[in-house]
């Protein structure tokens, strides 16, 4: 099975999304939300900042 470089940094938002908002938050609700909003920052981050080097080459 191979792994795309999309699918490689989803598993990663994935997972780190989970400890962090299980380390940062103390309520079981306010893990889940914070571990949604990392997500999403990881995986629009990454969009944006492959936008962002596609520009430069470009």
């Amino acid at each position: 099975m191979t792994v795309t470089h999309f699918g490689a940094v989803l598993l990663f938002a994935f997972f780190t999304s989970i400890v962090f908002g299980i380390t940062q938050r103390s309520e079981p609700k306010m893990m889940v939300r914070f571990g949604a909003f990392c997500f999403a920052l990881f995986v629009f981050g990454t969009i944006a900042a492959s936008w962002g080097m596609w520009l430069i080459k470009h």
